[in-house]
């Protein structure tokens, strides 16, 4: 063999060694190395810049994260407990942003609260701008059209449900656009928030005055319970909301109320719902929160386009300070009683208030607290130290054993005599003379 040929084959062996190197392979990341995904608590999901405002500058959401497949960024405060996203309007980019989030392998959602919350048009029969409606029924728009000029003269209006002939069929398809609520959360939150004296001005209390013959469309800003018509139409007008309401009654069975109009919320509870049958969401963690910037018809004695046109005096501004407040009065409430009563629990009963809750939590502190404490503290390691050493004595051990069973011991008895004391304040409560129903 030549010294050329020889010292290309030992070049060659060189180089294979050095290929084969494991030093110098690159590591593959297997999903231990992955970076775990953030625990989140709740997820404020809105549709544009404008309605986040308030959220960021006064719920400290200071950092961001780009997610593929969402238009901007995603908020989150440093502890990575709460995310807050601006979805897009419209069903389809609202639709395609909550898939991203509930996808994205950066978050863990399966205990997650989702707050799904904007402004919106109000049924001047329900509420007045500035009010706000905490939804149990969620519909969209999925319905056959034929303009109304071209329609049987009997018709109220030319638009029906899909698979049907004609408006207020009763063929509808159940489930197929209709989404229904975990019914005790959204009880929960309405009692949370509806004794929230919920912001005002002169301007638009004058502009309500003209709604004469709707009472509620005049009152100051209120909260409600109220349903959720989504349409990727922005429609107005008496015979449009008329519409809105027959076609959420008749997609809920009778049991919806049209209040609040908007382009996204159906879209956006369907990417959960879908997100839910493969356990990445709780569906039953979803809430929806609508605030009133404008009314969805015209005051008596006005024209639709006419109203459609005009201005709407302070609509906007009062829907995101009321969607602030109420929205944010229900995230502290999740995230101050964290531990005890909304981690594993979505289904809450709407008597539990949140005065309730703090008492249960310091009633809670008599056990766990104190033993996770005790558990942490230098004193318990030092203790685990010698065992594990076997540098103390059996008679030492068992008499901190004895120490330890007559703690708990107290403990648990302390604990039923404060529950009594409580149910006992609640009964006499509830005989005293003025709280009968």
């Amino acid at each position: 063999m030549s010294s050329s040929i020889r010292n290309s084959v030992i070049a060659g062996f060189l180089s294979l060694l050095f290929v084969a190197d494991p030093s110098k392979i690159r590591p593959q990341v297997t999903p231990q190395q992955q970076p775990k995904p953030w625990l989140i608590r709740a997820v404020i999901a809105v549709t544009t810049p404008n309605e986040f405002k308030l959220w960021g500058a006064r719920e400290h959401l200071p950092e961001t994260l780009d997610v593929p497949g969402v238009p901007l960024p995603v908020h989150t405060n440093a502890e990575h407990t709460v995310l807050g996203m601006i979805s897009g309007d419209t069903l389809i980019n609202a639709s395609a942003s909550m898939m991203a989030i509930g996808l994205d392998p950066h978050f863990d959602l399966t205990h997650a609260y989702i707050i799904i919350n904007g402004i919106a048009g109000v049924d001047p029969e329900d509420a007045s701008i500035g009010s706000a409606a905490w939804a149990n029924f969620v519909v969209g728009d999925v319905m056959s059209e034929i303009d109304i000029r071209e329609a049987p003269t009997d018709w109220p209006y030319g638009l029906f449900p899909a698979g049907s002939a004609r408006p207020n069929s009763t063929i509808v398809r159940p489930g197929f656009n209709t989404f229904a609520l975990n019914p005790k959360l959204v009880a929960w939150a309405f009692e949370q928030t509806r004794s929230l004296k919920l912001p005002d001005d002169s301007a638009t209390e004058a502009f309500r005055a003209a709604y004469t013959g709707h009472p509620n469309a005049q009152r100051p800003p209120f909260v409600l319970l109220g349903d959720d018509f989504a349409s990727d139409h922005y429609w107005y007008g008496t015979n449009l909301t008329s519409f809105a309401n027959d076609f959420v009654k008749l997609n809920t069975g009778g049991k919806g109320n049209f209040v609040m109009t908007e382009m996204e919320d159906s879209g956006i509870v369907n990417a959960l719902a879908r997100l839910d049958h493969i356990h990445r969401v709780d569906i039953n963690r979803v809430l929806v929160l609508r605030t009133a910037s404008n009314y969805s018809m015209q005051a008596p004695g006005t024209t639709a386009i006419d109203s459609f046109t005009s201005p709407y005096p302070g609509g906007a501004k009062l829907a995101y300070e009321s969607a602030w407040l109420c929205g944010s009065t229900v995230l502290h409430a999740i995230l101050s009683h964290w531990d005890r009563a909304f981690e594993g629990n979505p289904t809450l009963d709407a008597q539990i208030t949140s005065a309730q809750q703090n008492r249960m939590l310091d009633e809670d502190k008599r056990l766990t607290h104190v033993l996770r404490e005790t558990l942490q503290s230098p004193t318990w390691r030092s203790f685990k130290q010698a065992l594990r050493h076997r540098s103390i004595g059996w008679w030492t051990l068992w008499v901190l054993g004895c120490i330890a069973a007559v703690s708990v011991w107290f403990l648990f008895k302390r604990r039923p005599s404060a529950a009594s004391r409580s149910s006992s304040e609640s009964e006499k409560a509830l005989l005293a003379p003025g709280n009968h129903h």
